[in-house]
């Protein structure tokens, strides 16, 4: 491969790995096979001096990017140089070599158009904890967008890369968004030039919204200015289309029923986090990285999210109210097929006692008869005057001893129906002044007097 250009001593230029309109990347190459990434600005720097203000941007913004390398993140690539390049004086930051593809490559077959919630949850996860390290340290991107975030094929992260557009002016970020392909990524306020922490906010809902729609929510036909300025007025005043539905649309077909099913119960707290990153104003985002990545934390520790697609819940109400119903109609035929009856109904317990001690009454007046033997008469002298009266004395005292036994008879008749009625009252009493459960055993039938 042909040299281009001499990027500075000790360092080859191996060729270009992408270019646009904000400047171009390099495969870069260093004494002793270590390879890198080089950022070339399009924006020649004739004098290395602090008067130039090309320069003195350049070397200020060098110094923040320094910062990152301080206490490097495992998602943030790491700067290893910067400088003026030997021909054409261009400013360039040398970055490690990051092996593997970027996440716009892996939406592009022969990958599928969307990724799985896990992988989507992890690279939120990722790219959030990125931006909390630089803003931490007051460094603003300004270029978040899907091919500028590469999956590590040697340590399985999503790293973050390029930070040139930080270095650009504000009249050079606007010329680059008219330039270049990132229009697709940017905040509604970087069409005038300005980049706030909130902008890499936006940036960031933009590329979980590709990943979980499969497409971006305003996506460029072509690479006319009319194009673009369609893409940026849909930014900053067309309604953000539902990402549920998009996802839907793109759902693999080589994804089994369960599978598809499974991936469209998107968590709630990641569809409220990537609406609020895509709120028109910087106000409503997330103020910062530090902020972003804490609601992700949140988010994906929280036991109480409900999912976004809630067909399960509606169904499992629907069936519990199916059922309810059909135990109140049960309970209703139920109610209506028992007996009216009229008489007193009594618990299986008193109606025994009552029984027994019925029994025991009779068993005591029976022996209590046969027992009591009728007292033996006096002899009495004959009277011849009233011998002729004999037998008319036994039929009276047998007359007598019958009536007795009448007496005694209904005198037991009456004791057992008085106890009768005394335990009928003792009965009704007691359900009146009870506070159990008096509702009748309908496995037995009432007794009734």
């Amino acid at each position: 491969m042909s040299k281009v250009f001499t990027i500075t001593e000790g360092l080859e230029n191996l060729g270009a790995l992408r270019t646009g309109g904000q400047g171009s990347v390099y495969k870069g190459k260093r004494i002793g096979a270590i390879y890198s990434a080089v950022k070339l600005i399009p924006t020649p720097i004739y004098t290395e001096d602090r008067d130039d203000k090309n320069y003195r941007n350049f070397e200020n913004e060098v110094s923040k990017l320094l910062k990152v390398n301080e206490n490097p993140s495992p998602n943030v690539v790491k700067m290893l140089s910067f400088g003026i390049t030997e021909s054409g004086s261009f400013p360039f930051i040398e970055m490690e070599f990051i092996d593997g593809p970027d996440l716009c490559e892996l939406l592009q077959p022969p990958h599928e158009k969307i990724f799985t919630l896990k992988e989507i949850i992890k690279v939120a996860q990722q790219l959030s904890a990125a931006l909390e390290h630089c803003h931490k340290l007051g460094v603003k991107h300004g270029d978040v967008k899907s091919n500028n975030v590469k999956y590590n094929i040697h340590t399985g992260n999503y790293v973050l890369l390029d930070f040139g557009l930080a270095i650009m002016s504000e009249e050079q970020r606007r010329s680059s968004i008219r330039h270049a392909g990132a229009v697709e990524f940017m905040a509604p306020e970087q069409n005038e030039g300005k980049m706030l922490l909130q902008s890499d906010v936006y940036s960031y809902g933009i590329i979980l919204y590709e990943l979980l729609g499969g497409q971006v929510p305003f996506p460029l036909p072509g690479n006319s200015d009319t194009a673009r300025n369609t893409v940026m007025l849909g930014h900053m005043e067309s309604e953000v289309p539902n990402v549920l539905n998009l996802r839907q649309a793109n759902l693999p077909e080589s994804w089994s029923a369960e599978q598809k099913n499974r991936e469209m119960k998107v968590p709630e707290w990641l569809l409220k986090l990537i609406s609020k990153c895509l709120q028109k104003d910087p106000s409503l985002r997330y103020n910062d990285g530090m902020a972003l990545h804490e609601a992700v934390a949140n988010g994906t520790l929280s036991n109480t999210a409900l999912p976004a697609d809630n067909t399960a819940l509606v169904l499992l109400t629907e069936e519990n109210e199916s059922l309810r119903q059909q135990l109140q109609t049960l309970e209703n035929v139920k109610a209506e097929q028992e007996p009216a009856g009229t008489g007193i109904h009594l618990s299986t317990f008193t109606f025994t006692c009552l029984i027994l001690f019925i029994i025991g009454l009779m068993a005591y007046i029976g022996y209590a008869q046969f027992t009591n033997k009728p007292q033996e008469k006096s002899p009495i002298s004959p009277i011849d005057t009233v011998s002729k009266n004999v037998d008319t004395v036994g039929v009276d005292e047998e007359r007598l001893i019958q009536k007795r036994k009448a007496l005694e008879a209904a005198a037991a008749k009456r004791l057992i129906d008085s106890a009768i009625k005394a335990e009928i009252k003792k009965a009704k009493d007691k359900a009146k002044d009870s506070t159990e459960d008096l509702t009748p055993d309908t496995s037995l039938s009432p007794v009734e007097f």
